[in-house]
C-alpha cells in the first residue's frame, strides 16, 4: 500500500495504524537506496495523491480488488 501512489497515506493509518512518519520509515529500511529515493521524490512531487489534501476532490479512494477482504487491520478468510 504504501508503494502504490494512489493509497493514501490516511488509509494505511486506518488499516495498519502505522502514521506517516512509521510508513516512511519502513520504506527507508526495507528498500534500497535508490529505491526509496525515488519512492519519495514521488510522493513529494505534486503529482502524488499520497496525501488527501493533496487530492482532486473528484478522485474516489483507490482500493485494489484484494483490499476488499481487509477489514480494519484484519485479513479475512476467503
Amino acid at each position: 500500500m504504501a508503494w502504490e501512489d494512489r493509497t493514501p497515506f490516511e488509509a494505511i493509518t486506518y488499516q495498519f495504524d502505522l502514521a506517516e512518519k512509521d510508513v516512511i520509515a519502513l520504506m527507508r529500511k526495507e528498500l534500497k537506496r535508490s529505491s526509496f529515493n525515488l519512492w519519495r521524490a514521488r510522493v513529494n512531487s505534486g503529482v502524488s495523491q499520497k496525501h488527501l489534501h493533496k487530492r482532486n476532490g473528484e478522485i474516489e479512494r483507490f482500493k485494489c480488488t484484494r483490499q476488499r477482504t481487509i477489514s480494519g487491520n484484519k485479513i479475512s478468510k476467503r
